[in-house]
């Protein structure tokens, strides 16, 4: 009997181990703000965000090549950016060669920094422990 209660206590312990959120000080953040967060984290979208942090824009064909994505990879990652305002797009030509071109949008930048200050803490966190 005792070998089955062991067996479903890694179970229980999942359910009342206290959310990261928590954990980093920040319990009080609404469904929209963790919502981003899980946004933000995937690495493709972790990754444009990265990098348009550091440049003023990157255009769709200098992402593909940093992060080895397909077009459609790429495009369905971007596309959920731009849908939570992330990411700001501009379509132009350039001779007769479509050219796509990303920027970070203050939102999308407060995004990445709330997203890099909840690593940061739960890396405190786990070093004192």
């Amino acid at each position: 009997m005792a070998a089955k209660a062991n067996l479903r206590t890694p179970a229980a312990a999942l359910r009342k181990r206290p959310r990261l959120a928590a954990i980093a000080g920040e319990g009080g953040r609404d469904a929209e703000d963790s919502r981003f967060d899980r946004l933000v984290y995937e690495r493709v979208r972790l990754g444009i965000m990265s990098a348009l942090a550091v440049r003023d824009e990157l255009t769709f064909t200098e992402l593909k090549a940093l992060f080895e994505v397909s077009d459609g990879n790429l495009s369905a990652h971007a596309r959920k950016l731009e849908e939570a305002e992330y990411l700001s797009c501009t379509k132009s030509f350039e001779g007769r060669r479509p050219k796509t071109t990303y920027r970070l949008t203050p939102r999308g930048r407060q995004a990445l920094n709330r997203y890099l200050d909840h690593v940061e803490a739960v890396i405190r966190a786990t070093r004192r422990g």
